[in-house]
């Protein structure tokens, strides 16, 4: 059974940084493709950053530049780094890999940006 488990979210004012971290057990992690996703009540949930087990990554249009997405294969962890926060980036933030034929998601870190 895959378990992602999010931790790091909370509040910051505007400008601020956190970082997010994703903790994956019951995946060979070190061939998974991992991603960070985002969602606001109400709104689509959309791709914030993924990076592949190579190393590639690929970021939403909204947050280049102020994310990075990283890994630690050997903690089995995915990390997003997040600078200059805006209140726009408030949001539900969720850690997800495709493995075994299917998608799986966290339960998601809560992220506010607010003065």
């Amino acid at each position: 059974q895959v378990r992602l488990v999010e931790s790091g979210g909370g509040s910051v004012q505007p400008g601020g940084s956190l970082r997010l971290s994703c903790a994956a057990s019951g995946v060979n992690f070190k061939i998974a493709t991992m991603g960070w996703y985002r969602q606001a009540p109400g709104k689509e949930r959309e791709l914030v950053a993924e990076i592949t087990s190579g190393g590639s990554t690929n970021y939403a249009d909204a947050v280049k530049g102020r994310f990075t997405i990283s890994r630690d294969n050997a903690m089995t962890r995915v990390y997003l780094q997040m600078n200059s926060l805006q209140p726009e980036d408030t949001d539900v933030y969720s850690c997800k890999t495709n493995y075994d034929g299917r998608s799986w998601w966290g339960k998601g870190t809560l992220v506010t940006v607010s003065s």
